[in-house]
């Protein structure tokens, strides 16, 4: 699945720069809807997010295009590698600002976690 989002001034920190909180939660919710995609009707929760590096900065203006592919998938979690690239809008060109494995478990309505469903897991 991918997504895009446009910074905006109201993204960007004190040095003018697009502040990591804002990329963060882009990038959790990108990953989110595409578990909420492929598990129609499961309630997920976020439990972990890989290593956190900023690669690149960004400034206001940019679009970044965010692509989210789904990867280990376990009883009660599945995890989604998420990649974020910003675009030039001159040439086109893409480059890598940002990537992780972010990891969701399924709820039930009590919070508590609970299997996917039978026919979405592996093997």
């Amino acid at each position: 699945m991918e997504n895009y989002k446009l910074v905006l001034p109201e993204h960007l920190n004190h040095y003018g720069f697009l502040f990591g909180g804002n990329l963060l939660k882009w990038v959790d919710e990108t990953a989110w809807i595409a578990a909420s995609h492929d598990y129609a009707g499961c309630n997920f929760v976020t439990i972990a997010m890989d290593t956190v590096e900023f690669r690149k900065t960004v400034r206001q203006g940019t679009i970044l295009r965010m692509s989210a592919r789904r990867g280990r998938v376990g009883n009660t979690s599945v995890q989604y590698a998420v990649a974020v690239f910003a675009a030039d809008l001159v040439t086109g060109a893409e480059e890598m600002v940002f990537s992780t494995n972010i990891t969701f478990v399924r709820i039930d309505a009590a919070g508590r976690k609970t299997s996917l469903p039978a026919e979405q897991l592996p093997g």
